[in-house]
């Protein structure tokens, strides 16, 4: 199983780092120039550079990730390919994604597009809380365990 991070905009990249490479597994960061950094990541980790168009990183992930491979993101339309790609999907706010909750994750997307183009303001997205972290932390933590045990 390797872990693949959206990770333009991931807050929990620090936490993902630390569970997944005490566990000795691949550990991928798919990011867009924009974020190029000179420094070299650390020991297990792998950052995989894309063009900043909009897409370019979930598009570089579904080209890369495996039936079984684990992924972090927050992009609803990702997640929905990964499932059906076979993939665990996990959002950084410490819910997973599953077949059961991606239509309605992806409703509510459309629905927040359509009115934001009809001129209406919809909310952002609420700050990340410490709550959410603990609660990402935990989720990733037992379900590495778990296929870990699997295996």
């Amino acid at each position: 199983m390797k872990v693949f991070v959206d990770a333009d905009a991931c807050p929990v990249k620090a936490i993902v780092q630390e569970e997944v490479l005490k566990r000795h597994l691949p550990l991928i960061f798919v990011t867009s120039y924009a974020h190029f950094s000179n420094q070299p990541p650390p020991d297990g980790v792998e950052v995989v550079y894309v063009d900043t168009g909009a897409d370019a990183a979930d598009y570089r992930i579904m080209q890369l990730a495996l039936r079984g491979d684990l992924i972090v993101t927050q992009d609803y339309g990702l997640a929905s390919l990964a499932l059906a790609k076979g993939c665990t999907v996990l959002h950084h706010s410490g819910f997973e994604y599953t077949q059961e909750n991606i239509g309605q994750l992806l409703e509510s997307r459309h629905f927040s597009a359509k009115m934001r183009r009809s001129g209406l303001r919809t909310k952002g997205p609420k700050p990340f809380t410490a709550e959410e972290r603990n609660r990402f932390r935990q989720l990733l933590q037992k379900l590495l365990d778990v296929r870990l045990t699997s295996e």
